[in-house]
């Protein structure tokens, strides 16, 4: 068996194979909830990151969002549903071609969290249960700082970790990190952690951290 930390694809081929092997909540979701379970998850996600967005869609001048990590585009498709203007990008290319499949709206394009460059700024740059699935704190920190280029002044990063005062790893792909990691990486660049949301679903620990550039 090849091991994963001499192996770069490894985690790549781990999510490909997940795509497309399991439906398209579980691939992104819980694989231990069944079909029911996994709707109230994200069910319960997209209310509390639609109540974070907030209510300033406009015709004219829709929000710009991207979807980082999007996996099959749940959130992209009902973040375009609401009015907004959605790039989704995501390193499986499974999980791209299912989400392309699934319909059109969102703009949807194989990249890499570090390596995804837009001609225009955010308004909300969103990442939800992605940055944990980085063990590699170098890999974790060049992704996070890409994403913060990417945010607009008075725009928002809204990523998901767990609420855990250390830093927790499990399973090898799997490492917890502290709120205050991400002020650590992100301060300095310029955003204030703003607000923090549980999920509220079960006994989950992880919830949606805000971050809004403030420079």
């Amino acid at each position: 068996m090849t091991d994963a930390a001499l192996d770069p694809d490894a985690p790549l081929d781990h999510w490909d194979a997940r795509h497309r092997e399991q439906d398209e909540l579980a691939a992104g979701g819980h694989p231990e909830l069944d079909r029911a379970g996994n709707e109230l998850f994200y069910a319960l996600r997209l209310g509390t990151l639609l109540a974070l967005v907030g209510d300033l869609h406009s015709p004219a001048a829709p929000l710009f969002v991207l979807d980082a990590g999007c996996g099959t585009g749940y959130f992209a498709r009902a973040l375009d549903r609401c009015g907004h203007r959605v790039d989704a990008v995501d390193a499986s290319q499974e999980a791209i071609d299912r989400a392309r499949a699934a319909g059109h709206g969102p703009r949807y394009t194989r990249a890499r969290l570090d390596e995804w460059r837009s001609p225009w700024p955010y308004d909300i740059v969103l990442c939800v249960d992605v940055l944990f699935h980085l063990p590699d704190d170098t890999e974790w920190a060049a992704a996070l700082r890409n994403l913060a280029s990417l945010v607009r002044l008075t725009g928002r990063l809204i990523v998901t970790d767990a609420d855990t005062p250390v830093p927790r790893a499990r399973d090898g792909r799997i490492r917890h990190r502290p709120a205050d990691a991400y002020r650590a990486a992100l301060e300095p660049l310029g955003l204030r952690h703003t607000a923090f949301r549980p999920y509220g679903f079960r006994e989950a620990e992880t919830g949606f951290h805000v971050f809004t550039r403030i420079r």
